[in-house]
């Protein structure tokens, strides 16, 4: 595949210490599963040099656009918050501003935060397109809390502007 050469893409393990801040989502009842992110960006040594932006509090998404002398990195990183119980998502994140196939990568997956665990992790990273424009990186996820069988779907979609 001609595309996976132009994306790099890095699942960091689940765990359940994260070396930055990890957003809350305020107005939540306690036990609700929820997904957080930060995006970053920064070159091929380091994709996490700058933040760029965050789900709580939300601020504008703006990413450098990749130049064919320079191009740029980002790492997207996502948050699971458990239910109180073991709590398992299902499903799939397209991040629309990475470089490759249809300037699109979509990651399917199912990440468990364990009943003694209150979060896990995991981060995306890849060349950010060459085409200026707006994109959209969208979860579409359902969070299952194991003992009692709950579900609940998680729906979100972020505008990113390259410029």
């Amino acid at each position: 595949m001609a595309s996976m050469k132009n994306v790099v893409i890095l699942t960091a393990a689940l765990s359940s210490s994260c070396a930055r801040h990890v957003p809350d989502a305020p107005g939540l009842a306690p036990g609700t599963p929820y997904v957080s992110w930060v995006f970053m960006s920064g070159d091929s040594e380091n994709p996490d040099q700058e933040f760029v932006c965050q789900s709580h509090p939300r601020n504008e998404c703006v990413v450098p656009v990749s130049r064919p002398d320079a191009q740029v990195f980002s790492d997207v990183h996502f948050y699971y918050h458990g239910g109180g119980a073991e709590t398992k998502y299902e499903g799939s994140i397209d991040i629309g501003f990475f470089q490759g196939s249809l300037e699109s990568h979509t990651t399917q997956g199912s990440i468990t935060v364990k009943q003694n665990e209150s979060i896990a992790n995991q981060s995306i990273a890849g060349i950010v397109t060459s085409t200026r424009g707006t994109y959209a990186v969208t979860l579409s996820l359902t969070a299952t809390v194991t003992d009692s069988g709950r579900t609940l779907p998680i729906r979100e979609t972020v505008q990113v502007t390259v410029k």
